[in-house]
């Protein structure tokens, strides 16, 4: 009830200040419920000082050590809770994004190389080396494999090298013109052998040649990668150590083996200094004549050094180049001339290399061998020559396919060269119609087309090591001939009966005359004097009734007068003087038949005939 003092709204609920409860609870519950909508809460609220930013904009109010934020109002004004300790905050723009700087790359390409593309990094060289290693292993087996007695020309150089360091100590003459018909200088490797084989006998002296085989490969390898790149250097030396000439003459006491490692040191000289001063190139001429030296057949080859001299300059001074060339074929003339000066005649030159007597061996049967010998190593060598001639790179980067080699006329004139050297040989042995040695000098040709010939597995692998068993097809095959055809080469006669049954037979008194007198002579030097035996090859005799004669007619008539002590046969070196030796023994009573000292070689079964003097 009311009056009139009291104001008409004062006797209703008092809704406005939330004192009493909600008169409707339940349609309220219900709304909200259907609406799902939550009642707001309403807080007193102030104005807004002036300098503040209009209620519009995102912001809020920082007190009792919170911040409150407000939603940005446009249709009407939002008023904070007055606090006189309150300050505003204002929303922070957010910060521009930040542009990493670029990154240096970590790994940069190396340039291309100058003649092929190169992998030469530090890893590929560590890698290259352990390569190489196996692949000298491998020809270290190859040779050390083959076994055998020494040979007539291993125990002649020998024993003529014992002869020569006695003469060089005690001033002894020696009892034979050696340098009237030995191929190489008789005071340089004969001497060399001697005295390895004072310490070591003929095994040490055959681990000589080894080591200098192996060093030819080893430089061969160098001398490829310089120029090319270190898949070429590695299918030169697997192509070069498996040839038969490298594995004969890793296991043979002869002049080859010292020869071939000189001239591959004086080429490696040649293209190690191509980019050096044209006077470096001065360095290549002592070893080249050296191995001239060593034995005169390596001649040949220098022409070659000379002409590479010239390649392997040009690119970097022209026409220049042509005096670095000429600097060494002066440096090896004058090196020519101070050795001329030094020993005098060298008529072994002529007889065993310039004059050498004509035999009957054809052109076709030459031509044959040789293929059969380094035919392989050959046709890699002429596919590396072609490959490079039509592009100096394999194209294994598209991005440098455009840089520029060396020019195509040097490309070209390069595999000429190297190539064509492995012809000069057997060109030389048709001119005097014989085949002797020739599969030990076609191993010389091939050291020059090494280089080429790795080149030619490399591309034919192709890039990328995309067909690598044409490759591990070509080194397998060379690997079978290159074995087999050493090992029959290597077949000769077995000389331990032989050299035992003589022992008790011969002293320093007699005379004795052997087909192969210098395996006899070698083995038994301790017990007998060189000058004591008498070769098959040529004799010259004046018998009891003052008449002479020469060829078979001397010893047929020497062994009539009953001249030697011991005569030694086996009827395959020279066969007219065995034919004349055994008539003249036929019924003569001057001697008897003491032993027949059997062998076995690849060409069949044999037999020293051993006949003395009654």
């Amino acid at each position: 009830m009311t009056n009139r003092h009291t104001p008409t709204w004062a006797d209703e609920p008092e809704v406005r200040y939330g004192t009493d409860p909600d008169p409707w609870p339940q349609a309220h519950q219900q709304y909200a419920q259907e609406q799902q909508y939550t009642p707001p809460v309403y807080h007193p609220t102030y104005p807004v000082h002036e300098d503040e930013p209009p209620a519009y904009q995102t912001g809020g109010w920082r007190f009792d050590g919170q911040t409150s934020e407000y939603l940005d109002q446009q249709s009407y004004d939002t008023y904070a809770p007055y606090d006189p300790y309150a300050s505003p905050v204002v929303a922070e723009p957010e910060p521009e994004p930040v542009v990493p700087e670029p990154v240096a790359p970590g790994y940069t390409l190396p340039p291309l190389a100058e003649s092929a593309w190169s992998v030469d990094g530090v890893r590929a060289k560590l890698l290259g080396r352990w390569v190489l290693l196996c692949v000298l292993l491998i020809q270290t087996g190859l040779s050390l494999r083959l076994r055998g007695t020494a040979f007539q020309d291993e125990a002649l150089y020998i024993t003529a090298g014992h002869y020569e360091v006695g003469n060089i100590l005690h001033g002894t003459p020696v009892p034979g013109d050696f340098e009237g018909y030995f191929s190489g200088y008789p005071k340089l490797y004969p001497v060399l052998a001697a005295v390895v084989d004072s310490y070591a006998g003929l095994a040490g002296v055959r681990i000589v040649s080894l080591l200098f085989m192996l060093g030819a490969t080893a430089l061969l390898y160098a001398t490829t990668r310089r120029m090319f790149h270190v898949r070429a250097a590695l299918g030169a030396a697997a192509l070069f150590s498996v040839i038969q000439s490298t594995v004969f003459l890793g296991n043979f006491a002869t002049f080859d083996a010292a020869a071939i490692f000189l001239l591959a040191l004086s080429m490696w000289i040649v293209v190690r200094t191509g980019r050096s001063s044209s006077a470096m190139v001065v360095l290549a001429a002592p070893p080249a004549v050296l191995a001239f030296a060593t034995k005169y057949a390596a001649g040949l080859f220098l022409p070659t050094l000379v002409v590479l001299a010239v390649l392997t300059a040009y690119r970097y001074r022209g026409l220049r180049a042509l005096a670095r060339g000429a600097l060494l074929g002066v440096a090896m003339g004058v090196l020519f001339g101070a050795g001329y000066l030094y020993t005098g005649s060298l008529g072994g030159i002529s007889q065993t290399t310039t004059n050498r007597a004509k035999g009957a061996d054809t052109a076709l049967t030459i031509l044959q061998h040789s293929t059969e010998w380094g035919g392989l190593m050959f046709l890699a060598a002429l596919g590396g020559s072609l490959a490079y001639a039509l592009r100096p790179t394999m194209g294994e980067m598209p991005w440098v396919v455009d840089r520029q080699g060396p020019g195509r006329l040097r490309r070209i004139t390069l595999g000429v060269l190297l190539t064509g050297t492995v012809l000069l040989a057997p060109a030389y042995q048709i001119h005097l119609q014989t085949e002797i040695s020739l599969f030990k000098h076609v191993g010389f040709g091939l050291l020059f087309a090494g280089p080429m010939a790795g080149l030619g597995l490399s591309r034919l692998v192709g890039p990328h090591f995309r067909h690598p068993q044409l490759g591990i097809m070509l080194f397998v095959v060379t690997l079978v001939f290159g074995m087999v055809q050493a090992q029959q080469a290597y077949s000769f006669p077995d000389s331990r009966e032989m050299t035992a049954v003589l022992r008790g037979l011969v002293d320093r008194k007699g005379s004795y005359l052997a087909e192969e007198h210098e395996v006899p002579a070698y083995y038994l030097r301790d017990v007998t004097g060189y000058a004591q035996w008498q070769s098959t090859f040529g004799m010259d005799y004046k018998d009891k009734k003052g008449k002479q004669h020469s060829g078979p007619d001397a010893y047929r008539a020497a062994v009539l007068d009953a001249k030697f002590d011991v005569i030694v046969l086996r009827g395959t070196v020279t066969p007219d003087v065995d034919t004349a030796v055994t008539d003249a023994l036929r019924g003569n009573s001057h001697y008897r038949l003491a032993a027949v000292a059997r062998f076995t070689t690849s060409k069949g079964d044999g037999a020293f005939r051993i006949w003395v003097k009654r």
